[in-house]
């Protein structure tokens, strides 16, 4: 039997597999091993359970007990040379047939210039480079080893340099020594020899204890509330140190990771619920349901790579980057709660947990009210300000708590916010290439595309001047309507700006632009007008593709008029030929019908705006009276049957048009004219 899925389930089917994706890879982001995931300071309260010794563990020692106890061993350590009790001999023969190639005979002084080479060759000559590291670790000696591997001590004062050395013989020597320039006869005969050099270290450090005692099993360690003290610092560092120890070698539990999966599964299924009850627009669209869960994994991803190197610090993080980028392409509610429990994920990673989402659900709150009406570019920069100064404060204000005095306050986690707050200046770019991979339209889009002075906006003023004032006014009426039914009002705001561009095409064949002149749609055929009319929607559709403008704009476009019928000349074919059955395809718009409340408020407005036009007197009841007809038709006609807009929406949307109409078609005073001229 041959198994039959409708289009329905296999999105379900789909929806179900991207939750399980997300959740697994989620799962791996995590770390591998148990982790010891308590946070602790000297002078700060223990703020976790009561903790005891689960194994018999060493209390080792800080690094500055290490250090001290190491100065001690190594006092009476030295360094190691070999020495070369051959090279003063070379070195005299080779000065003397130096010597005798030059002049033909020997040096003058040369028993002098011999017993001075022996005596301080006898001594040692060493580099000065050796002789500045022997100095500056305070030794006053050196280990020389001779040939038959004899071990003597040096005095730093015997032991000379090529520099020092020089000097010496020179000391009142006769001025005719000083013509055989010695300084190429003085070389290094103390070689250092690294490698006695560290076998003596590590046999004087081998009896170097690095620990102090012994925890046992069941042994109290520390109770909440307690103050971390330096002794309880020390147990609690031992305690880590074994644990990471012993972990590298123990598997992880599979009831740590079923725990984790638990948890995940949770989190991320009231994600997903909270968008298939209260956001459906965005949970039926697959391609929203991706970018929603890259973005998530994208933050889990960087606070797990952040965790596993030691380098990296997680507050660097730019946690407000997600509900930034939702809010700009979505909505308030989305970017706060993905935040939340994206917030709650991580938490499980970093140390201090409690803090941590304290900090970052209060900066998420913070990222969501400050772009509330997102008008311009400069409100990111302004969000990012707003976001240090908040992660700052609330920062410092868990610190005071914990330290209680300002000496003790740690500011390094300050930097890391300024960090993360500069990354966040960087969001618009990531904006606009969200915007190209999933084809989205973002609020800083939207406003780029509302300014009436681009090149199109100009164009459309001059060609169509009528139509772009009918634009203006059921722009602003759209917008009121979306405002009160909490609809999208800057995308509405945009698509109205667009709506009626292809009556750029033939503007003379349309009411508005022809002020009086003579309506050419009189000559024509009611199908050929009615066709001209029509036309404008597939004419605004090339224009807006030919201008790149999104597929949302366009959506304006094509649906606000529906299916609805071109009445003028469909009314005036029956009454010119009541005996004819008309073709209803030659008066109707090729649709779709509106699909979202945006576009069927657009719909209301642009129909709404049109026919008070056409009112002769407009008065409170002809524009009510107009208001209601008009609405009450197109439900009738059944254009917002797609539309997910409600009844009561619909009742809010007339009484927004009724007042701000009355308010366009204002009576104004009559000035009365003069009745003689004033001398």
């Amino acid at each position: 039997m041959k198994l039959k899925i409708n289009k329905q389930q296999l999105e379900s089917i789909t929806k179900l597999g991207l939750i399980i994706s997300v959740i697994a890879i989620i799962v791996q982001f995590f770390p591998s091993q148990n982790k010891f995931s308590y946070h602790f300071e000297i002078g700060k309260p223990w703020s976790y359970e009561l903790i005891t010794a689960a194994f018999d563990f060493p209390i080792y020692k800080n690094d500055h007990e290490i250090e001290k106890e190491k100065s001690v061993l190594l006092k009476n350590f030295r360094s190691y040379f070999n020495a070369d009790t051959t090279v003063a001999q070379k070195q005299i023969n080779k000065l003397v047939t130096d010597q005798l190639k030059l002049t033909g005979k020997e040096p003058e002084y040369l028993n002098y210039i011999n017993s001075k080479f022996k005596e301080i060759y006898s001594k040692g000559i060493i580099s000065a480079d050796n002789i500045n590291k022997i100095s500056s670790n305070g030794w006053e000696s050196i280990k020389c080893i001779l040939p038959n591997r004899y071990t003597v001590t040096r005095p730093i004062s015997e032991i000379r340099t090529p520099k020092t050395a020089y000097e010496e013989i020179i000391h009142l020597a006769p001025e005719k020594i000083r013509e055989y320039n010695l300084n190429n006869y003085l070389v290094e005969n103390l070689i250092y020899d690294s490698i006695a050099t560290e076998n003596s270290r590590n046999e004087i450090l081998k009896d170097l204890s690095l620990t102090t005692g012994m925890v046992q099993t069941g042994e109290r360690i520390i109770d909440r509330g307690e103050i971390v003290n330096p002794e309880s610092f020390k147990i609690l560092r031992s305690l880590k140190i074994e644990f990471d120890k012993r972990k590298a070698s123990i598997e992880q539990s599979a009831l740590v990771t079923i725990g984790q999966l638990i948890i995940i599964s949770t989190l991320i299924v009231l994600f997903f619920l909270y968008l298939n009850l209260f956001r459906p627009r965005i949970f039926e669209n697959f391609g929203n349901l991706i970018f929603i869960s890259l973005l998530i994994l994208m933050i889990i991803g960087l606070s797990s790579l952040t965790v596993h190197q030691q380098s990296l610090h997680y507050l660097m993080i730019p946690y407000a980057l997600l509900p930034i980028i939702i809010r700009v392409f979505f909505d308030s509610r989305t970017a706060l709660f993905a935040h939340i429990i994206t917030m709650l994920i991580i938490s499980l990673m970093v140390d201090n947990p409690f803090q941590f989402i304290m900090l970052q659900i209060s900066i998420g709150m913070v990222a969501v009210s400050s772009l509330k009406d997102m008008t311009q570019r400069s409100q990111l920069a302004q969000t990012s300000l707003y976001i240090f100064l908040s992660y700052t404060f609330l920062f410092l204000a868990f610190e005071f708590i914990a330290e209680g005095e300002i000496e003790r306050i740690h500011y390094q986690p300050i930097v890391y916010f300024g960090i993360s707050s500069t990354i966040l200046l960087f969001a618009y770019v990531l904006i606009y290439i969200f915007e190209k991979i999933f084809g989205l339209i973002s609020a800083l889009t939207l406003v780029e595309l509302t300014n009436v002075n681009s090149d199109l906006m100009i164009s459309f003023a001059e060609k169509a001047p009528g139509t772009f004032q009918h634009t203006l006014q059921v722009s602003n009426l759209a917008t009121e309507a979306a405002k009160k039914i909490g609809a999208n009002s800057l995308l509405i705001r945009t698509g109205a700006l667009y709506h009626d561009i292809g009556k750029m095409k033939n503007p003379e064949y349309f009411i508005e632009n022809q002020f009086g002149a003579h309506n050419p749609m009189k000559d024509l055929p009611l199908e050929e007008a009615a066709k001209l009319i029509i036309g404008h929607v597939s004419a605004g559709v090339e224009i807006a593709k030919k201008s790149h403008l999104p597929e949302q704009i366009i959506q304006f476009i094509t649906t606000h008029h529906g299916l609805s019928k071109t009445k003028y000349f469909y009314n005036s074919f029956i009454n010119m030929y009541p005996d004819i059955k008309p073709n209803d395809e030659l008066f109707t718009y090729p649709g779709p019908l509106p699909n979202s409340k945006e576009t069927a408020i657009l719909m209301m407005a642009d129909a709404v705006e049109a026919r008070v036009r056409s009112l002769g007197v407009c008065t409170d009841t002809s524009i009510s009276d107009a208001v209601e007809q008009m609405i009450d038709s197109q439900i009738a006609d059944g254009q917002f049957k797609n539309a997910p807009i409600s009844f009561r929406d619909v009742e809010t949307v007339k009484e927004v048009f009724k007042e701000k109409v009355k308010n366009m078609y204002h009576s104004r005073i009559v000035y009365p004219e003069l009745n003689r001229t004033i001398n």
